[in-house]
């Protein structure tokens, strides 16, 4: 694999806490315009800048994506942002509790995303990629970074513990209790070593950003191609992601929620369903699965368990015996009429971070008719399926601790 040192663009140390933002696929407009009330220097002001306009302005409309752009340009020139003198490697640890991962910041290159070794597991949704591909185009920036796992190798392991013996240039908790270090690599020698581990390594994994990293391997692509002069070195040839070694990673599950029963009565589709699953009612007793092929089920103010019937799935299969592709074979296809994931407005998806508290929440509000919780997937599940090549259901994984945005921005014009 290739990757880059790169002139990051980075806030100020006594800035970092203040600009570090989550990232903007994980908050609503609402819910990104209450986070960043009362800091003018949120990264959700450059990530989502719909946020900084009038309530009722169209999120993918012109002004937003040039509001983002501009934002960005006052951080810069306010001196909240420089840019670094020479390309760096940066290494970022994120501690969750009693959990540590440490990763590699560096551009991956465009052209291993094009020729698919950097792996996917998932399809992306067109107006999610379009969105990010007009962030990107008119700012000109990779605002965020993707998040990408590979295999582990002890040989990048001690030469990110030695770095990390150094002081971090950021050091902070955020409000939601997650710590962030952050280390500047700038030894043209450690970097170079870093890059030569990862000329060894086969393939990386995307783990969370499907959308990011089409959007901008797609926009470097298209800017090779209208450039008369490209050389392959420019800015635009790469994008930002931060690399993470597989065994320090956690999954969470990914929840589905579900707008109406398709015209069945509550006692009509527990009888649909009780076809291929064996249906216990907990009552007001959340049902977390605790294994492979069952599912926990909120409907009608009452928790029920699933568990999944012989010969509903196929053990033997990387993608049929996930407990998402159970769900859609056996009841959002069948019995729901939900046969496109990506694009059906009558489903929703709830990151396992919010707890099964938002799954009641939003059906007892009305919003919702049924909710289902799900066991997470594991890494070699992940890469299992990347490797044969095989997609995931959308929405399948939910990786946390998060990234947080704005702790370094990598510009295309270099």
């Amino acid at each position: 694999m290739r990757i880059k040192a790169f002139k990051g663009l980075r806030p100020r140390p006594e800035h970092a806490r203040a600009i570090a933002s989550r990232p903007y696929d994980v908050l609503d407009s609402d819910e990104a315009r209450q986070e960043a009330k009362g800091n003018t220097l949120s990264f959700l002001n450059v990530v989502k800048p719909e946020i900084t306009l009038p309530p009722d302005v169209d999120p993918y409309s012109d002004a937003v994506y040039a509001a983002g752009r501009n934002n960005f340009r006052k951080l810069l020139e306010d001196g909240v942002f420089f840019q670094e003198r020479g390309e760096c490697l940066y290494i970022y640890e994120l501690v969750m509790n009693q959990h540590v991962q440490t990763g590699i910041v560096a551009c991956a290159w465009v052209e291993d995303y094009l020729r698919d070794r950097i792996k996917k597991h998932e399809l992306t949704r067109p107006d999610k990629e379009n969105d990010r591909k007009k962030h990107i185009r008119v700012s000109m920036l990779n605002a965020e970074p993707v998040f990408f796992a590979y295999k582990a190798v002890a040989s990048l392991d001690r030469l990110i513990t030695t770095i990390k013996q150094s002081p971090p240039v950021y050091d902070f908790k955020a409000d939601d209790g997650i710590g962030h270090r952050f280390w500047v690599v700038e030894e043209q020698a450690t970097s170079a070593a870093i890059i030569a581990e990862f000329e060894r390594i086969p393939a990386t994994y995307v783990a969370d950003g499907h959308h990011r990293t089409a959007a901008a391997a797609l926009v470097g692509h298209d800017l090779s191609q209208e450039n008369p002069k490209h050389t392959g070195t420019e800015g635009y040839n790469y994008f930002l992601a931060v690399h993470f070694p597989d065994n320090q990673l956690q999954i969470m599950d990914y929840n589905r929620v579900v707008r109406d029963l398709n015209g069945f009565s509550p006692a009509d589709f527990l009888a649909a369903i009780a076809r291929s699953f064996t249906v216990s009612k907990l009552g007001r007793q959340r049902c977390k699965p605790r294994q492979l092929h069952e599912i926990g089920m909120y409907l009608d103010g009452q928790w029920y368990a699933l568990q999944a019937k012989a010969g509903t799935c196929d053990d033997s299969d990387p993608v049929g015996v996930l407990d998402v592709t159970i769900l859609s074979k056996q009841i959002l296809e069948p019995v729901l009429n939900i046969t496109d994931l990506r694009r059906d407005k009558r489903i929703d998806f709830v990151g396992g971070i919010r707890g099964l508290q938002e799954l009641e929440r939003r059906v007892d509000s009305g919003e919702m008719a049924v909710a289902f919780a799900m066991y997470p997937v594991s890494m070699s599940q992940l890469m299992a399926i990347a490797d044969s090549g095989n997609i995931m259901p959308p929405k399948t994984t939910w990786f946390e601790p998060k990234l947080r945005s704005g702790l370094v921005v990598h510009s295309l014009e270099g």
